[in-house]
């Protein structure tokens, strides 16, 4: 015997056989399934933040913005990395400074940092070389492909003077 889901005249079809609340409830089972997945995502790949202490990072440079545009030597500093660098091929990097009149300057030590935003454990630091006055190198090898930020750090004294930039970094 065939059995049609027709209701009789004198018998309403069960509220939970009708086409609106089962889709009013897979609806809403799509939707919590979803937000459940991205959850999980969040939490099992996050990274978290790249430095620990961040918050007293945050304030201490707050403190010492005024003390620092105060020393600044008015020295122009440029970074230049080159366009298309590849993971695991090595790149030479060069850091240019002079003071305000264009003169070359000299400092003690220049290191070149390169930090990856999504990974901590991959950022690195490279000691730069005198190339000529005011002219910087160092050979640097990136690990990863994706986005790093770089920082030429130029120290004289107790006074540190940054620059930095964003590379994007391919696949060889």
């Amino acid at each position: 015997m065939n059995r049609r889901l027709v209701a009789a005249p004198d018998r309403p079809l069960p509220a939970w056989r009708s086409p609106w609340l089962v889709g009013a409830l897979g609806l809403i089972a799509v939707v919590l399934a979803v937000n459940a997945t991205m959850v999980y995502l969040a939490v099992k790949t996050n990274p978290g933040l790249v430095k620990h202490d961040y918050y007293e990072r945050g304030r201490a440079y707050e403190r010492n913005l005024a003390s620092r545009l105060a020393a600044d030597p008015g020295w122009a500093m440029q970074l230049d990395v080159p366009e298309g660098v590849q993971a695991g091929v090595p790149t030479t990097v060069r850091f240019v400074v002079v003071d305000r009149v264009g003169q070359p300057v000299t400092p003690e030590q220049v290191v070149f940092y390169a930090y990856r935003p999504a990974d901590a454990d991959r950022d690195f630091s490279v000691p730069m070389f005198e190339e000529g006055l005011g002219r910087y190198a160092a050979q640097v090898e990136f690990p990863l492909i994706g986005v790093w930020d770089t920082l030429a750090a130029a120290s004289l004294g107790a006074d540190e003077h940054l620059v930095g930039g964003r590379v994007r970094v391919e696949r060889p």
